[in-house]
């Protein structure tokens, strides 16, 4: 499955379950909820806010690393870019990001 496929079927999973909706964050696709990002599509992986304890977690994850959208050093501490080859922690992810961002 490609990552635009699986961004497509978590805005449709998050969208049910946390009322989230399409949006743009650094002109790039993500997921909102409750007007505020918690997922992002960025090239071929995507992208997670998750809170401190998480992050440390998806860091672990292969070739996963701190979410640097300009692409000049300016890592965001709570953005976590992972590749597609971990598909299958994506919906838990998601729904990670979700209720933190959730009010």
């Amino acid at each position: 499955m490609t990552a635009q496929a699986i961004f497509n079927h978590l805005t449709t999973n998050l969208s049910l379950s946390h009322q989230g909706e399409s949006g743009q964050m650094f002109g790039k696709q993500c997921i909102k909820v409750a007007g505020k990002a918690a997922v992002a599509l960025f090239k071929d992986n995507l992208v997670f806010k998750l809170p401190a304890i998480e992050v440390q977690q998806a860091l672990l994850l292969e070739g996963s690393e701190l979410w640097d959208p300009s692409g000049k050093g300016r890592a965001m501490k709570e953005w976590v870019q992972i590749p597609i080859d971990h598909e299958d922690k994506f919906s838990r992810l998601a729904t990670l990001a979700a209720d933190y961002v959730s009010p």
